[in-house]
């Protein structure tokens, strides 16, 4: 043992255990709900891409997919310079789909947080709902990426 530094510890680093962390709420999510809100968004991504004009709602159904299938450790950040574009077509996605997705999100987050194991699931299905209405705009980052003080709070890194 070096007297200058104390007694060396040894065990997973902070790293690892936030790593682990991440692992087991995506598994949980994944299957509590993380997998049918993504059929969700991949069957309106389907019908948005099967209509010439709608797809780059069914890009951006697509993209949500993927962020709903396994969403700890990401996060949604604004882009810089979405304009009235992304208005527009926020827009029409509330009507189209988003109501329904968000719907979907409430009815899985008030599923979750019937147990103890679901509350922090369900935390993360309703801050969820913001960008399932508009998510044009936005992009899906890496959440290690971010300051610590622009990183959602169901971004755990």
């Amino acid at each position: 043992m070096d007297p200058t530094t104390g007694p060396e510890v040894s065990g997973p680093s902070t790293k690892d255990c936030d790593r682990a962390m991440r692992t087991l709420l995506n598994i949980l999510w994944f299957f509590f709900g993380g997998l049918w809100l993504a059929l969700g968004y991949a069957l309106a991504g389907v019908i948005f891409c099967i209509l010439i004009v709608t797809i780059p709602l069914g890009v951006a159904s697509f993209r949500m997919a993927s962020y709903t299938l396994w969403p700890f450790g990401r996060a949604v950040v604004p882009t810089s310079g979405a304009g009235a574009g992304s208005v527009l077509l926020n827009l029409v996605w509330i009507v189209l789909a988003g109501w329904w997705l968000a719907l979907g999100h409430l009815t899985t987050a008030v599923a979750q947080a019937l147990t103890i194991v679901g509350i922090p699931l369900a935390i993360a299905n309703l801050k969820l709902i913001p960008v399932s209405l508009a998510p044009f705009g936005k992009e899906i980052v890496d959440a290690r990426l971010l300051p610590a003080g622009q990183r959602p709070l169901h971004a755990i890194v």
